[in-house]
């Protein structure tokens, strides 16, 4: 499984450093740096970092290692390193107790080739929230001049998918927040945009975040407002889920620990029926999870 990129940093820097050094520069070289040794990217596009699934990276990193290397920049006046791509990669490392992780060195001219490098690489792994996305395409577009159509070239996304991510951008911030913590997703988000008015537009977040309604729910809601329909002040918050019994809890927890990544495990009423989700990260972490299960 690969995922199909765009035309990436040679659209953009003439010369510019490869998105995925390990695979698109044969002479790219893999060597492993203390973790001490590492300061943060200046530059750092991702806000926003998941507890949980940092857990669950660090564990998968400790049980099977590094599925790609991180890429840094070298100081020689220091003997340091500065972060580009990579943070959750290298968060994680440190949570798993390493020591070392293994990292490929590049040295962009300028930092505005360096955010260049750290915006489409997190964009292109699919590492940052909607938000943050929109906001990497934004500075893309203002920090190189770019349209969209340039754009979708670069990040190897469709013209639409460019455009409604963009659009996110122009909801009120405490929606943006929503999504960006994940009480949200994109979907719940572009429905609440087919809203103008701001007063219904907001009832229907409360109501979505409060009641926990489903992407279908929330367009269903918004297309009764655009109808005129008038949504209450106020709705009773949905009773909280019953916890998940111990012995399916045991089971998600042992299953994690021998695949080492997150496992989710959901059943019906009568427990006859449900589903198991196995999660993954990177497309290194997909293909080793399918030979394990082979």
């Amino acid at each position: 499984m690969r995922q199909a990129l765009g035309r990436g940093l040679d659209a953009l820097i003439p010369g510019g450093a490869p998105l995925s050094p390990a695979d698109s520069d044969p002479g790219a070289v893999i060597r492993k740096i203390p973790l001490s040794s590492i300061r943060p990217n200046h530059l750092q596009p991702r806000k926003h970092f998941d507890p949980e699934k940092l857990s669950e990276l660090a564990l998968s990193i400790k049980e099977h290692g590094l599925a790609q290397p991180i890429l840094v920049s070298h100081s020689a006046a220091s003997n340091s390193f500065e972060l580009i791509a990579g943070e959750r990669r290298l968060r994680a490392a440190e949570l798993a107790g390493l020591s070392e992780i293994e990292a490929v060195v590049k040295n962009p001219e300028s930092d505005r080739e360096r955010l260049a490098i750290a915006l489409i690489e997190n964009i292109q792994r699919e590492d940052l929230n909607p938000i943050e996305t929109g906001l990497g395409y934004l500075r893309l577009m203002k920090e190189f001049g770019m349209n969209q159509t340039q754009l979708t070239q670069i990040v190897g996304k469709s013209k639409a998918a460019v455009s409604n991510t963009l659009r996110l951008l122009d909801l009120p911030e405490e929606i943006q927040k929503a999504v960006q913590n994940g009480q949200l997703s994109e979907g719940h988000a572009r429905a609440l945009l087919s809203i103008e008015e701001p007063m219904e537009r907001h009832k229907l977040f409360r109501l979505a975040v409060d009641q926990r309604l489903s992407v279908r729910e929330v367009e269903d809601y918004a297309r009764r407002v655009q109808s005129g329909q008038v949504l209450p002040e106020k709705s009773p918050a949905r009773p909280p889920k019953p916890p998940k019994p111990a012995d399916i809890k045991a089971l998600e927890s042992a299953l994690q620990q021998k695949l080492g990544t997150k496992v989710e495990i959901k059943t019906r009423k009568d427990g006859t029926r449900g589903a198991l989700t196995i999660h993954f990260y990177s497309l290194e972490e997909f293909d080793r999870l399918v030979i394990m299960l082979k």
